[in-house]
């Protein structure tokens, strides 16, 4: 980044920052038509400075860093949480922070590309300010893959010492290419490669293997595991499951990151043209509008299948996705299947 166009940046950045204090970054970079990454990494050397770590380094740093705010998006979806990160698990190319209920996240390092501490002035309802500190981690895109927010006063050590840590050094982001578009492929043995699943967790090998999107897989099986729903089947399924205390777990996917809230959920309300699930310990906002299909998805495996609702927006990402709350070695919850048999039969009388 040349120099001229960082002092741009901060100049833009500033001005929004005093016209709205509490203006999201995300917002102010899509104003300058800039990534996130790019705008923050403008910062470098006032409020901002990159933590030069391994993901995996940077990953084992999140259990000490006491209460936070966990956030993830897709384009479509934001899922946050507060809570404490447990114990990093898992290996080089991908981390497993397992808590079921609390903060459970899937960690892709191979899509991590520049992680920063952030320091943000904040106003207080009282009129004094606070510094707000942030880890933030992006891909090479500038696209933000997760951001936890601390939540305690005073800052447990493990803030200071990865401050301790921080330098100026700017990262490379690359343009975001658009999704191409191909005609949909064939793929003679997916049926029966599906079919033989024995665990949810193959499927991805699946895709790999055929070099699939999760969107086409979709497609190729619609009518034998796999069923396109009325985008309005959304918010119904949300809906139903907040009445019957329904506990599902809801999966929210970055480039690097899955966030899964796990539990049941308050009843969804609309704000601004968007779907909210606004509960004690986490947030759900959800630019349903803008959703362009729905699935309802059948993976076989041992415990005999497991189904979900998967949200897709025009270019063919995944937004969502909803599963019902499941120990593993056990079937799926009868309740969930008849909420969906529900949805079915919406659909036929639709």
């Amino acid at each position: 980044m040349i120099q001229a166009q960082k002092i741009a940046i901060l100049e833009a950045f500033d001005n929004a920052r005093t016209a709205q204090p509490r203006l999201p970054a995300l917002e102010i970079a899509e104003r300058l038509a800039i990534s996130e990454g790019e705008l923050q990494a403008a910062r470098l050397g006032r409020e901002v400075s990159t933590l030069p770590l391994a993901p995996h380094e940077l990953a084992e740093h999140f259990s000490l860093l006491g209460q936070v705010k966990a956030l993830t998006r897709s384009r479509l979806a934001v899922l946050e949480q507060q809570g404490d990160y447990p114990a990093l698990s898992g290996g080089s190319h991908t981390g497993l922070l397992l808590d079921p209920g609390g903060l459970d996240l899937r960690l892709l390092y191979t899509h991590w590309h520049w992680a920063c501490l952030i320091r943000d002035l904040i106003p207080q309802q009282d009129g004094r300010e606070t510094w707000r500190w942030s880890v933030q981690v992006f891909d090479r895109h500038g696209r933000a893959i997760h951001k936890c927010f601390a939540l305690e006063n005073p800052l447990p050590p493990a803030w200071a010492a990865l401050a301790a840590l921080g330098n100026t050094d700017s990262p490379a982001f690359t343009q975001l290419a658009p999704r191409s578009q191909r005609p949909l492929p064939s793929v003679p043995s997916l049926a029966g490669e599906w079919g033989a699943m024995r665990d949810v967790h193959q499927f991805f090998a699946l895709l790999q293997r055929h070099r699939l999107e999760r969107i086409e897989a979709n497609r190729l099986m619609e009518g034998r595991y796999t069923r396109a729903l009325p985008v309005q089947a959304l918010e119904t399924a949300l809906q139903h499951a907040s009445q019957r205390a329904l506990p599902l777990m809801l999966f929210v996917a970055s480039p690097g990151c899955v966030q899964i809230r796990t539990g049941t959920l308050p009843a969804p309300q609309r704000a601004r043209g968007w779907l909210n699930l606004l509960g004690e310990q986490f947030t759900l906002h959800l630019n349903d509008s803008a959703i362009d299909q729905v699935w309802q998805v059948n993976k076989p495996n041992r415990d005999g299948g497991v189904t979900s609702i998967e949200a897709f927006d025009a270019e063919g990402s995944l937004a969502l996705q909803l599963y019902a709350q499941r120990q593993e070695g056990r079937a799926e919850r009868r309740e969930w299947r008849q909420l969906l048999d529900e949805l079915g039969r919406c659909q036929e009388v639709a």
